[in-house]
């Protein structure tokens, strides 16, 4: 019987990133796969109210000698529905496998969103990809879940559903921390607004981007401080301004500041995220490095300054006052 409950608390067909396998289309399920225990999301950022989720049904799924399944979408729904939302990501794709891969899930199914599958009734929904694909035992959803045509399925009609196929609906009321809402689309609005040591807190971990380098004016290192340019990024990142960060180039981590913006000193407006290193040594940098920028806290606006030494003044002060932040948190207690 099925019940609703309220909880508290390189590509081919198929892909595996260390423990998980990752399907890239749902005729790559092997037949007879499960049974499964499975969440269904778009699982942007893969913040602390979904590792919940995906959390519980790791623990359960263990217990039960099933697997856990976690059923994503590529591209984003709301990219295909509403293009003109201009969405932008917390977690492009591959950045969203490793993390879903941290949480100890069993497999990934990514469904490409197309107009086949916008279409699809919850009911078809429910029988082709949960049961007859998934053999799914458990679905684990959030309270807002909707699916289907027009959304117009939800997590009540999910379970009306799981009676007549024979699996368990599990939903989880919202979660908030320090009154603050778990949702991607809330910490969406943090970064947009700078708030980048709150989004860290509802995600669980720093906000980071990852891209290779990019080429620079050559401004940094004969005006201010060694700095890496990243290249062109699409999707999204905090406001801009100037904040607190940690710079990973390869497998080396670096303190550092980096600047969010347009640059407006040096004459016509480019956007750039540049960051300046600190306690800089020199580095191999290729265009094939891999560098991820994690913003821990914001330190002011971006400025345009009348002078290239009032520019390196400020940068002066701003270093400082990372220096200071950094001291602090190597004293906190681990």
């Amino acid at each position: 019987m099925t019940a609703l409950k309220l909880r508290s608390d390189v590509r081919g067909p198929t892909t595996s990133l260390a423990g998980m396998q990752v399907f890239h289309k749902l005729d790559d399920v092997p037949a007879g796969f499960g049974p499964s225990l499975v969440s269904v999301g778009n699982f942007d950022g893969v913040h602390r109210a979904h590792a919940h989720v995906l959390g519980e049904i790791v623990r359960r799924a263990r217990q039960s000698e099933a697997k856990a399944v976690a059923v994503t979408f590529e591209p984003h729904p709301a990219r295909i529905l509403r293009p003109d939302s201009a969405l932008k990501l917390l977690t492009p794709l591959p950045e969203k496998l490793r993390l879903l891969e941290a949480t100890g899930i069993d497999a990934v199914l990514i469904l490409p969103f197309g107009r086949d599958l916008s279409l699809m009734t919850p009911r078809q929904f429910a029988e082709r990809i949960l049961k007859k694909k998934l053999h799914a035992r458990e679905v684990h959803e959030g309270y807002n879940f909707h699916f289907g045509h027009k959304a117009a399925g939800d997590v009540s009609l999910l379970a009306q559903l799981g009676q007549e196929m024979d699996f368990e609906v599990n939903a989880y009321p919202e979660q908030k921390l320090r009154g603050e809402p778990v949702s991607s689309s809330h910490i969406r609005k943090l970064l947009n607004a700078g708030r980048v040591s709150r989004a860290r807190h509802l995600l669980a971990r720093p906000f980071c981007i990852l891209n290779a380098p990019g080429r620079g004016r050559g401004l940094g290192s004969k005006y201010t401080v060694p700095t890496i340019n990243l290249a062109r990024y699409e999707e999204l990142v905090p406001k801009d301004g100037v904040y607190i960060t940690w710079t990973r180039v390869g497998t080396e981590r670096f303190d550092s500041v980096t600047n969010v913006g347009n640059r407006p000193t040096f004459g016509a407006d480019s956007f750039a995220i540049e960051t300046h290193l600190l306690d800089f040594h020199p580095i191999e940098l290729t265009p094939e490095s891999e560098v991820e920028i994690c913003f821990l806290d914001r330190l002011r606006d971006e400025i345009k300054f009348p002078s290239v030494d009032a520019l390196r003044e400020q940068i002066a002060r701003d270093v400082k006052k990372a220096r200071r932040y950094f001291h602090l948190l190597s004293r906190r207690p681990r």
